[in-house]
């Protein structure tokens, strides 16, 4: 063979083989003190440094590099995304794991990120329709890990109907129309609430994660609707809104509170009678996983499923003085 046509199939080859590595997604192999995950939370809240103490723990005992972003003070794209700016401009990290604010709004600034090479595993909540493996302008996140909001939300408004013999009227306090999270949980609670044909939702706000708007939306809520039986906040800032208004109005006990996210402040409110019903997700959890499927993506070179769905346990009156329930507190 002439040394030029020995030139050319080895280019060819060369060519191939860097293709090959560009399709996987994975790039160049990493050594383990290489690999560099940032953490992007959606809003400073007590699930949220959760999620960063178990994403910590399982950093240090997997020897991998965490860094955490500053605490967005607002959940609001306008405040998150300018850290995914500075992430790109940093040329350090391999992978963002982020609790996405907006369904819609960070799709292009994550995109962004991704086009620069680094791995995006969404927290908590999505962009999009969360369907990351169906051809779509969302489709580049490697997967999404988070709790199966849906079902929760189901299983709460089924056992808050059995505290209210399954009749009556309820309420619902909630974030924004771009939470993936909050919204899945709102549509859960609707579904559970529509398997009993003499209840009925009459009303539902968005508060914008502020927990003060919440505590007035449900005063108003209560006044124009005196005969409502039960309530559902759909996070942390909601169902400590709602709570705080059942109690500042006398009601507690007579409106039960089905509430979301197992905060102390929540907790301590279950304790005194102020609501009924509290489910914990596992954000700890969820950032162990992130960090372990980033690991395992980026040095082990494994296949990550789309969809990893973590736990969740339900504090109710019977069961909140069970220390084995401590742990599930944030």
């Amino acid at each position: 063979m002439s040394g030029l046509k020995l030139t050319l199939l080895l280019t060819v080859l060369l060519l191939t083989v860097t293709m090959i590595s560009g399709a996987s997604g994975q790039g160049e192999s990493l050594d383990k003190t290489d690999l560099n995950i940032l953490y992007v939370p959606g809003v400073a809240d007590p699930f949220y440094y959760s999620m960063e103490k178990g994403a910590l723990m399982k950093a240090e005992e997997m020897g991998v590099s965490l860094d955490v972003s500053e605490y967005p003070e607002l959940w609001e794209p306008a405040v998150q995304i300018p850290i995914l700016k500075r992430a790109i401009a940093a040329k350090k990290y391999d992978l963002i794991m982020i609790a996405p604010v907006a369904n819609d709004a960070l799709i292009v600034p994550l995109k962004e990120c991704y086009n620069q090479g680094i791995q995006i595993i969404t927290v908590d909540t999505k962009i999009g329709d969360g369907l990351y493996t169906l051809p779509s302008d969302w489709s580049f996140p490697l997967a999404h890990i988070g709790t199966d909001n849906f079902a929760g939300a189901v299983y709460l408004a089924e056992t808050l109907a059995e505290q209210v013999n399954e009749k009556g009227k309820v309420y619902i306090n909630t974030t924004t129309e771009e939470t993936s999270t909050t919204e899945e949980r709102k549509n859960g609670f609707m579904e559970g609430i529509s398997h009993f044909p003499e209840m009925e939702i009459v009303q539902i706000d968005y508060n914008g994660d502020l927990q003060t708007v919440a505590m007035k939306q449900t005063l108003s809520a209560l006044m124009k609707n005196p005969d409502l039986v039960a309530a559902f906040g759909t996070n942390v800032f909601s169902s400590q809104g709602v709570s705080a208004a059942v109690k500042n109005a006398g009601l507690s006990g007579a409106v039960r509170v089905a509430a979301w996210d197992a905060t102390d402040s929540l907790i301590a409110s279950l304790r005194n009678g102020e609501v009924d019903l509290v489910l914990a997700q596992k954000p700890a959890e969820i950032g162990a996983l992130a960090v372990e499927w980033a690991y395992k993506y980026l040095i082990d070179h494994k296949e990550i499923p789309p969809s990893i769905t973590s736990g969740y346990v339900v504090f109710n009156k019977s069961n909140i003085n069970n220390p084995e329930m401590e742990q599930y507190i944030y």
